[in-house]
């Protein structure tokens, strides 16, 4: 797209007055409706055409919003971001930002005069830097120019500065670059990479690669006009998440000063001045267990609303909780009373324009919903109710955006309008005209124990009540996350093919409280095989699921699971095991868990530690009682869940003369993100659950005997 081109458009959404967004919608309508094409189930083709709609940003008037469309590219075989924007009446909608390189974190200026955004474009040897757009036309100008890498910034409140995150550069770059002489025709022969030299308690991170000492994150203030740039403190320690202060005097930020921080995953709150070099206050204790979300001002500068995190045991198990602390240290930090009641975790917490209120998100049992806390009373009321699932609340102009969707509904952005959502945007609409989707609704059991268990069941399209199908339990990773009431692409890929799918929010799972989740502390697959199993046997009873047809998988503690369901009941046809691990000891020291490991169940020398190690490992030590067959899949540079786990499954099945198959995707980490490689890994499941579900012999095997 011509510069001039984007321009036109950029003036179009900012400038036109009411009148000419009228004339656009007019324009917009068909002069007659079409005949709607006959709609067919979701086909992988249709995989590419999904239009991921994120990270919505009302404009401070509160007329526009700007978001992110992510896009598949099938010919380059790569994902492409893009910038949008919408009106708030939802009358239309376009694309501002059309580069080769991507775009992404949308952000305007307080004044309103600008919108900002990042890309590495045109093809930026740094990295990600912040581009310009300006509200009057014009082209998008590149703002920074930063050597390190851009992990976040803010807008100050006059506009005129920003507060940017950046890692220090790497310091080997360039000495890996290009090396000296010339190769056969010219070329320069390539220097040998330096050795990695490892001095870290947490020296590993999905994503990130191996965490090296001496290279840390800071925030930096970034003035506007000048494009100068310095440093907001002088400290040594990794810095976070800042958020300006109303009158932009003071900026809060995150920071660990833990005297070795790999040892602890929360970080302190920090204030400091809004200006280069200045020294900051620590304002909640050593003690505090804050995470890395962004920090919230009152409109009088008092008062900071943050998310604190559980002790680091139950790490894994982390619900986060409303607290509150002076700006200026003078008071503890203290959880909200009534929100702790609620005994849910919730997330993105705004104060109101007056400050006599705060709004924040609850994950609540396959919903996530808006609920506001009355200061004053603090009385908590729930502002829609479930079952929904929200998130990314933006709010602008006395008015409110979030993302939203539901079973048959992929994410868009939606305005808030008292307790109801109005959609806004329709990036997935012409898609979803032509598919038919699967019904979904939510099933409640009882787990061995007594305790009771929610799940959703998606039916196979066209399904006839009273008929049985074949089953698959596909279980959520996490632990701590929920099977929810928002779009799955993966069980309506299956509802599809001719499968029920079975997902079961399964104790240690989010939304359903602290002891919900913390049951499954240092006793992994015990519950959580008893609830899957209870859900199994449920949809069995309801006459909808075939018990000689039952087929089971999921990836990460999904796949964990997965591994050992297959070894305590021989029921399963078919399973299906991604990014797992079931021999835990072999992993201590080989990931990104070792918190985990020394803290939740001890280092493996520790003699009553060594047990729990044996007893969470059954899946491999009594890998003989998997009849299954199983395919197991994986990333080649995963650091979450390195990819030995599934070699090592595999490997004992394959010499226990039990079907397997064994998937390596190159230069993956621990999502597989390039889309060949999506669509490659769907193609092997549905072929997996056909050969072995779907055409199973009708004699069910029985469980599994004995105790582990």
């Amino acid at each position: 797209m011509s510069a001039k081109r984007l321009s036109h458009v950029l003036v179009l959404l900012l400038a036109c007055s009411m009148a000419c967004s009228t004339m656009i919608a007019v324009a917009q309508q068909p002069a007659q409706q079409p005949q709607a094409p006959a709609r067919h189930p979701i086909k992988l083709d249709d995989l590419a055409r999904f239009r991921d709609v994120r990270d919505p940003q009302l404009s401070p008037d509160g007329q526009w919003v700007a978001y992110v469309v992510s896009t598949i590219d099938v010919k380059e075989d790569k994902r492409n971001t893009h910038i949008w924007m919408a009106d708030f009446d939802g009358k239309s909608e376009r694309q501002v930002t059309y580069s080769q390189d991507s775009e992404s974190s949308p952000r305007w200026s307080p004044d309103g005069k600008h919108l900002s955004f990042t890309s590495s474009r045109p093809g930026n040897a740094k990295g990600n830097q912040v581009w310009l757009l300006d509200r009057a036309g014009g082209d998008a100008t590149q703002l920074t120019e930063l050597k390190g890498r851009l992990q976040g910034y803010e807008w100050s409140p006059d506009s005129k500065r920003l507060a940017l995150v950046a890692g220090d550069p790497d310091p080997e770059a360039d000495a890996n670059g290009p090396g000296e002489g010339a190769a056969a025709g010219g070329a320069a022969k390539p220097k040998a990479p330096k050795p990695i030299v490892i001095d870290r308690y947490k020296f590993k991170q999905d994503g990130q690669g191996y965490l090296l000492s001496g290279r840390h994150s800071y925030i930096y203030l970034f003035d506007v006009e000048t494009k100068k740039l310095d440093r907001l403190t002088a400290g040594k320690w990794d810095e976070s998440a800042p958020s300006w202060s109303r009158d932009g005097a003071r900026i809060a930020f995150m920071s660990n000063h833990a005297e070795d921080p790999d040892r602890e995953r929360s970080a302190q709150i920090f204030v400091a001045e809004a200006k280069p070099g200045a020294v900051e206050k620590q304002v909640t204790p050593a003690t505090s267990r804050g995470g890395r979300s962004r920090l919230e001002w009152s409109p009088d500068a008092k008062w900071i609303a943050f998310l604190e995190s559980d002790e680091k045991k139950y790490g894994a198990y982390n619900m986060e909780h409303l607290a509150v602390v002076a700006s200026d240290g003078s008071s503890a930090p203290a959880r909200v009373r009534a929100v702790e009641a609620l005994d849910r975790g919730v997330s993105a917490p705004r104060f109101s324009a007056d400050g006599g209120s705060i709004t924040f998100l609850v994950a609540d049992d396959r919903s996530a919903y808006p609920a506001k806390l009355n200061i004053s009373s603090g009385a908590v009321e729930r502002l829609m109710p479930p079952p929904i699932v929200v998130s990314s609340w933006t709010s602008g102009g006395g008015r409110a955006a979030v993302l939203s969707g539901g079973d048959s509904k992929h994410t868009e952005v939606y305005a808030v309008e008292g307790g109801a959502l109005r959609r806004i945007t329709h990036q997935n609409d012409a898609l979803f005209a032509e598919l038919e989707i699967a019904d979904t609704e939510e099933v409640s059991f009882k787990s061995k124990d007594g305790t009771e268990v929610h799940g959703l069941l998606t039916y196979p399209v066209g399904y006839q009540k009273g008929t049985k199908v074949p089953l698959l339990l596909r279980i959520h990773g996490g632990p701590d996350e929920q099977d929810a009431h928002s779009f799955n692409a993966e069980r309506q890929v299956f509802a599809a093919n001719g499968y029920a799918v079975l997902a079961v929010n399964y104790r240690g799972s989010s939304g359903r409280g602290q002891k919900y989740a913390r049951a499954i502390f240092a006793d992994w697959g015990h519950y959580e095989v008893e609830d899957l199993l209870a859900g199994v046997d449920h949809v069995i009873k309801m006459g909808a699921a075939d018990p000689d047809r039952l087929g089971v998988g999921g990836w990460s503690y999904g796949g964990i699971l997965t591994d050992y369901l297959i070894a305590s009941d021989t029921r399963f046809k078919g399973a299906i095991s991604g990014a797992g691990t079931a021999f835990t000891v072999a992993f201590y020291g080989t990931d990104q868990y070792i918190i985990q490991y020394d803290y939740e169940i001890g280092p493996p020398w520790d003699a009553k530690a060594w047990e729990t190690y044996q007893k969470i490992s059954y899946p491999f030590l009594h890998a003989d009682r998997i009849k299954t067959p199983t395919l197991f899949l994986g990333g080649e540079k995963d650091f979450n869940v390195p990819i030995q786990g599934g070699q090592q499954m595999y490997q004992a099945l394959r010499s226990l003369g039990v079907d397997t198959q064994l998937v390596i995707y190159p230069n993956e980490s621990h999502g597989v993100t390039r889309p060949s490689y999506v669509r490659d890994r769907y193609e092997r499941y549905l072929g997996w659950y056909n050969k072995y579900v779907k055409k199973a012999p009708g004699a069910a095997n029985t469980p599994v005997s004995g105790k582990r």
